[in-house]
């Protein structure tokens, strides 16, 4: 037989057993590279959301109560609530409201009694007047959104995991397709319910100011900046723009409802600025975690299937970490941030407590020190970099991270997605970052050059013919 015979011979037999294989792994499930085309599926193989143990700050809670070790105290006005956030260090100046019927106990939300929401870097509280639980979620490190109850009637302070209805809105393209969270600006009638032909808008950093906070109660000066926040509409056919002159630069919502039931007068605006930014950086995470782990866990069966070798690395692998690591990169350095054209200040101590969580460099700068003129934060690369939730990315995905993290800070002059960092914004995040993020990379320090260390994910790419 003739080389070149031999060696189309050697083609055929090879695709014919790479479709063979492909077809196999169709039939077993094992999905990507084609489970793009059928959306992505966390109940299985290697998230296994439903059956795995959570380990965040409310299953350790949820333990502790159950074995007697921690006790929740018990309020008149508030059930448990003021005692869970101590147990759980979520600040009660996080506080803010929301008077749309648009989550669990809608029944118990109007703009007479709306909702409240506590937060911290990880932890969600939600509080209804009246209501028969507290509802909690957090963003767990290995499964995303994980969802809870406190029964607010009980004598004993009991954790539930929720697995059945929360996930209808909380796991949605509007959450990446992974179990995460989401904020709606939507215009809401007397009652509080949503009006939905008049539009609504899913809220992240990137939402201009006028599109934010419909159905939220808003405390705090934005100056001429306009928003939908403290507007509730008398009638359902009335179009944009809604004059909602009176819900600007509000301060006090004493005329708007009684709020001695709650632990704040306030629904803090800088508050909202953060949850905002927060719940869609835990979404990217929570993808850029799964979407490398199923990848992972798609090539380990493809190669099995084909007869190729563990360490195999396939094209459709390295492009899917790429893609997902290149999407939260964009976001925790804000690309498309909304601009602000003025000063925000805030009601309550939030903005002043939550500069003084985080870690500072030798100048004294953190990723948590405001803005609120310009732009959301004086130094634009998201605080979320320190979370449990980034620090336990797989190692395949958090090498590009910060490959592509360094060479976007290191660059000189403007690049394309990033012209809104400035030479200075630049130098810096690298320096705060450099001294305080502990898990970096040994190019990014100055006695190693960048060029010592070769850009991969994983093992070097291989093609299959």
């Amino acid at each position: 037989m003739s080389p070149s015979i031999d060696r189309a011979v050697h083609t055929k037999i090879r695709r014919s057993s790479l479709w063979s294989g492909i077809l196999t792994l169709i039939l077993l499930g094992l999905g990507s590279p084609f489970s793009a085309l059928c959306g992505e599926d966390y109940e299985r193989e290697p998230i296994n959301y439903d059956t795995a143990t959570p380990e965040n700050p409310i299953s350790r809670l949820q333990s502790a109560l159950e074995e007697g070790a921690v006790s929740l105290s018990y309020e008149a006005n508030t059930g448990y609530l003021n005692s869970l956030l101590q147990a759980l260090e979520v600040p009660v100046s996080s506080q803010t409201l929301v008077f749309s019927k648009t989550s669990l106990q809608r029944n118990r939300i109007t703009p007479r009694s709306p909702r409240a929401l506590y937060f911290n870097d990880d932890v969600y509280v939600g509080y209804c007047q009246d209501g028969d639980v507290l509802e909690l979620s957090v963003a767990d490190p290995n499964l995303g959104g994980v969802f809870y109850t406190l029964d607010q009637k009980a004598e004993k302070a009991t954790l539930v995991r929720q697995n059945d209805h929360c996930l209808t809105c909380h796991s949605s393209n509007n959450t990446k397709g992974v179990p995460g969270h989401l904020v709606r600006s939507v215009y809401v009638d007397q009652s509080g319910f949503p009006i939905f032909s008049m539009g609504t808008h899913r809220i992240d950093h990137s939402s201009p100011l006028e599109k934010r906070w419909g159905g939220w109660y808003v405390t705090g000066t934005h100056g001429d900046q306009k928003h939908l926040g403290n507007l509730v509409m008398t009638g359902t056919k009335q179009k944009e723009p809604v004059d909602n002159s009176a819900g600007q630069n509000v301060t006090s919502l004493d005329r708007r409802f009684k709020h001695s039931s709650y632990l704040t007068p306030h629904s803090d605006l800088v508050a909202l600025m953060v949850l905002e930014h927060q719940v869609e950086a835990h979404n990217l995470i929570t993808k850029a975690n799964f979407e490398t782990r199923q990848a992972l866990h798609t090539e380990a069966g493809m190669n099995k299937a084909l007869n190729e070798p563990p360490e195999h690395r396939w094209e459709s692998t390295t492009t899917r970490i790429r893609n997902t690591a290149d999407r939260l990169v964009k976001y925790l350095l804000f690309c498309d941030e909304a601009p602000l054209h003025g000063r925000l200040t805030g009601t309550s101590s939030y903005a002043d407590e939550f500069t003084q969580w985080g870690p500072r460099d030798e100048q004294g700068r953190s990723l948590r020190d405001f803005d609120l003129e310009r732009r959301l934060f004086k130094y634009p690369c998201s605080y979320l970099v320190y979370s449990k939730s980034f620090d336990s990315l797989p190692g395949e995905v958090k090498e590009v991270v910060y490959r592509k993290l360094w060479d976007i800070l290191t660059a000189t002059g403007p690049q394309k997605d990033y012209k809104h960092l400035s030479d200075t914004d630049r130098s810096s995040i690298l320096e705060i970052l450099r001294s305080t993020k502990k898990d970096l990379p040994p190019y990014w320090y100055p006695s190693q050059s960048a060029a010592d260390t070769a850009s991969s994910v994983g093992a070097p790419e291989q093609k299959i013919d």
